[in-house]
């Protein structure tokens, strides 16, 4: 009774300096995800200049935007291990080093080949900070404000974009042979800023409480929580889920575990080889939410949107760049707009809303492109009107949800055992697909015209409507350990077998939240 009487004021948080102080170190985190973000901004223009002056084919222009995801699964793939290895934090570090190193090869690339190579390096530092930003918010963030705080990684991925189309559009006036390596080389100052900022942050406190040291995560989760109680409850479901008896106490504690390898052997069979139905459940709406993102074709937008502002009737280099920072400017003002509403609305609506909105704008673009395509002697002004509405209608449903919910919802709904893996494999499938859809939309445009491309997008997103709608149950104001019971229970028959002893470490675990509480 005296838990429940003091359940509304930890509802009612005083969020003073705890929300401050979570908010500034997810803005910290999630500005790795801006390395991403300003090259595939950038790209979109200094690809144009890239294949004049290097003179390379569209098919070679193809595989230079897109080869980088493809590359960014290497660093995915590690950065799960590497994170759970050194720290959530030196992994940001790393990542912010591999970019720069990445950015001043292609700065510096004479030929195509070192211009791949460059592509390379950076692809592993922007798969590693793809994984590990969201993951970072999402442990360190209070269950009020996660919505809010995890979805920065994306809104940097919109800043990042709108300073590459900038940066397009400042250095265009310099020569051919300057001009694309300024944009490209100029991405390696951000890596660096980040890279400095970031010894400051606080490690996450699960990734602590997974290494034994208590004392360091109390510390934290005293600074990120909203209240005393939170905190202490927080402290108790980590050491639940890490396998810590909860009346086990001190500075560093020993953390049961088996070894490495045979751990490891676990992970993946509980998540992959011999899943329950509820893990399985998490699985498939964690992966597909991330496939479905891509899928519905925002890199062809992004990536080519001078190529499709030009199909769409707009002539000039100068114009083309200038309409895609007005493309930019409008994904940043709407992402700020979700990140207010992810705890207010929840996830499900604004995912389905958003989703709904993408179907009707990638329809409207592709009738629009169609219409323009069949009278390339003529110019008609409502149907390049409509290509231009309907490409900004798009970018801004897609910021508004499920730009911003795919990170948020993939971070939070894993069980803590399997998140590192979960992650990296939702991050891998993303930057998969998006490279295919990268790597094939001009010559897919060639194919079926590149008004059929987007009528195909269209349908795709209509697929993603139905999956959200039937597949995602709303995830917001639970904790992140209490996440799985809303797809059943992820424990296998084996581990089901210790249910009675968790009733009596629940109880265990209340006495220890109110003694904390009360200190």
């Amino acid at each position: 009774m005296d838990s429940a009487a003091a359940l509304p004021p930890a509802v009612e948080p005083k969020k003073t300096g705890n929300v401050k102080f979570a908010f500034a170190c997810a803005i910290l985190a999630s500005m790795t995800s801006i390395l991403l973000g300003y090259d595939i901004g950038v790209m979109s223009g200094a690809s144009l200049y890239i294949q004049k002056d290097l003179k390379i084919s569209d098919e070679q222009v193809e595989v230079l935007l897109g080869i980088l995801n493809v590359y960014s699964l290497i660093g995915s793939f590690a950065a799960g291990r590497t994170s759970d290895w050194i720290g959530r934090r030196f992994t940001i570090v790393f990542a912010a080093v591999i970019f720069f190193v990445g950015a001043l090869i292609m700065g510096f690339s004479v030929n195509f080949a070192m211009l791949m190579f460059g592509r390379f390096v950076a692809g592993i530092g922007v798969g590693y900070a793809l994984m590990i930003a969201p993951v970072y918010t999402a442990e360190v963030s209070p269950a009020s404000s996660r919505g809010f705080l995890t979805s920065f990684p994306e809104v940097f991925i919109n800043f990042g974009i709108l300073l590459g189309y900038v940066s397009n559009y400042a250095f265009s006036r310099l020569s051919l042979f300057l001009g694309w390596r300024v944009m490209l080389g100029i991405g390696a100052a951000p890596s660096v800023l980040l890279g400095l900022m970031v010894l400051g942050m606080p490690e996450s406190p699960r990734w602590l409480v997974m290494k034994g040291r208590l004392a360091d995560a109390k510390v934290v989760l005293a600074k990120t929580s909203d209240t005393a109680e939170e905190a202490a409850e927080r402290l108790a479901d980590i050491k639940t889920a890490a396998g810590i008896p909860l009346d086990l106490d001190g500075d560093v504690v020993a953390v049961p575990k088996t070894k490495g390898s045979s751990q490891e052997k676990r992970v993946w069979k509980e998540l992959i080889f011999s899943p329950t139905s509820a893990m399985r459940h998490i699985l498939i709406a964690g992966i597909g939410i991330h496939f479905f993102q891509q899928a519905s074709g925002i890199d062809a937008v992004v990536l080519y949107s001078p190529r499709v502002f030009k199909s769409a009737g707009i002539t000039g280099e100068k114009r083309l760049l200038g309409t895609t920072v007005a493309v930019g400017a409008t994904k940043t003002v709407f992402i700020l707009v979700a990140t207010f509403l992810l705890d207010r609305i929840g996830r499900r609506p604004l995912l389905l809303t958003s989703t709904g909105g993408m179907i009707i704008s990638l329809a409207g673009l592709a009738t629009g492109l169609t219409v323009v395509s069949k009278h390339p002697d003529e110019k008609i002004t409502w149907a390049i009107v409509l290509c231009i509405f309907c490409i900004m209608a798009y970018v801004a449903f897609f910021s508004i949800g499920l730009g911003p919910i795919t990170w948020v919802y993939s971070s939070e709904i894993f069980p803590l055992h399997v998140r590192a893996l979960g992650c990296s494999l939702g991050v891998a499938l993303n930057r998969l697909t998006s490279g295919v859809i990268s790597m094939t939309f001009l010559s897919l445009s060639k194919a079926i015209t590149i008004g059929g491309a987007f009528f195909l997008f269209a349908g795709i997103a209509s697929f993603a409507w139905v999956f959200f709608f039937t597949y995602l149950p709303e995830t917001r104001g639970h904790t992140l350990e209490d996440m799985s019971q809303l797809f059943g229970s992820t424990a296998t028959h084996k581990q089901a077998g210790a249910a009675e002893a968790d009733d009596d470490d629940a109880a265990a675990k209340e006495k220890k939240v109110e003694m904390a509480a009360t200190n």
